[in-house]
C-alpha cells in the first residue's frame, strides 16, 4: 500500500434524511456537503486563518462555527447582536477565509418528495447523496494521483444508531457492494476510512462544511432568492448533484 492520502475530506449535512411522515415544507430536501482539501494546505493556511478569525472576534480559538447559531445570532454568537459593524465585519472575515482557502466543495441535494413520488421503495437520501459524492471524489482523487492511498472522510456524530447505519453504507460503497441500479466505478482504487467526530470537536474542516450545507439547500429550493452565503460557496463548488 502507498500510505496516507495527501488529501482529507470533511462532511456535513443539512435537513433530515428521513422519508417517514410529513416532509417539512420549509426545507423538503436533504443536503450533504463534502470539503476536499490537501492536508498541507489545511494545516498551513486554513486552520491558522480560522484560528486568527476567532482570536480577533472573541479573544480565543475555542469558538465553534455553526451556521445556524451565526444566522440566529444566539449562544456563542450573541455578540453579533450588539454592534452591526462587528456583525458585518465578522461575516466578511468568514467570507475571506472561505474564498482564500484552496479547497473544493462537493455537494448533493436530494428532493425528498420527488424521490418518494418516483420510486416505490426509494433508497435513503443520505445513502444516495453519499454514493453520488464518493463517486465524484473518487474520480478527482484518482486524477490527483491518490490511487491506493488511505483517504479519511470525517463526519460529525449524529447518534450511535445513525452513525452505525452511515458507516455500514459507507463501507458498502467503498467495497463496491452498494448497488442502486447502475454500473458504479471501482471504489477500491482508494482505501476509504470514515471518522465520526463529536459535535463539540473544534474541527475547522467540519465547520466549513457546516457553513455551506444549508445555503446550498436554500438555493436548490429557491434559486432566485438572494443568498449571499451560496454566492460565496459557489466559488468553491466543484460538484453540485441535484436528485431526482
Amino acid at each position: 500500500m502507498s500510505g496516507f492520502s495527501d488529501y482529507i475530506i470533511y462532511a456535513d449535512e443539512s435537513g433530515s434524511p428521513s422519508l417517514d411522515g410529513v416532509i417539512d415544507p420549509g426545507f423538503p430536501i436533504f443536503v450533504l456537503a463534502m470539503m476536499l482539501v490537501k492536508k498541507s494546505t489545511y494545516a498551513d493556511s486554513i486552520v491558522p486563518s480560522l484560528q486568527k478569525l476567532k482570536f480577533d472576534f472573541v479573544g480565543h480559538d475555542q469558538l465553534v462555527l455553526h451556521e445556524r447559531d451565526i444566522r440566529r445570532q444566539k449562544d456563542a454568537f450573541a455578540f453579533l447582536q450588539v454592534d452591526q459593524t462587528v456583525r458585518v465585519s465578522f461575516l466578511a472575515a468568514i467570507d475571506k477565509v472561505f474564498l482564500d482557502a484552496d479547497m473544493s466543495i462537493y455537494a448533493s441535494v436530494i428532493h425528498k418528495q420527488a424521490l418518494k413520488d418516483r420510486y416505490a421503495d426509494p433508497f435513503s437520501p443520505y445513502d444516495l447523496a453519499l454514493s453520488f459524492l464518493m463517486e465524484k471524489l473518487l474520480f478527482r482523487l484518482q486524477w490527483l494521483g491518490q490511487i491506493g492511498k488511505l483517504v479519511h472522510v470525517v463526519f460529525e456524530c449524529r447518534g450511535k444508531k445513525e452513525d452505525a447505519e452511515l458507516e455500514l453504507t459507507f463501507r458498502r460503497i467503498a467495497s463496491n457492494q452498494f448497488n442502486w441500479g447502475y454500473k458504479s466505478p471501482d471504489f477500491t482504487k482508494l482505501r476509504w476510512e470514515p471518522l465520526f467526530v463529536d459535535k463539540k470537536a473544534n474541527s475547522s474542516g467540519l465547520q466549513i462544511a457546516d457553513l455551506v450545507a444549508r445555503p446550498i439547500g436554500l438555493h436548490a429550493i429557491n434559486p432566485v432568492q438572494a443568498n449571499h452565503a451560496y454566492d460565496v460557496a459557489l466559488q468553491k463548488i466543484a460538484t453540485l448533484k441535484v436528485f431526482p
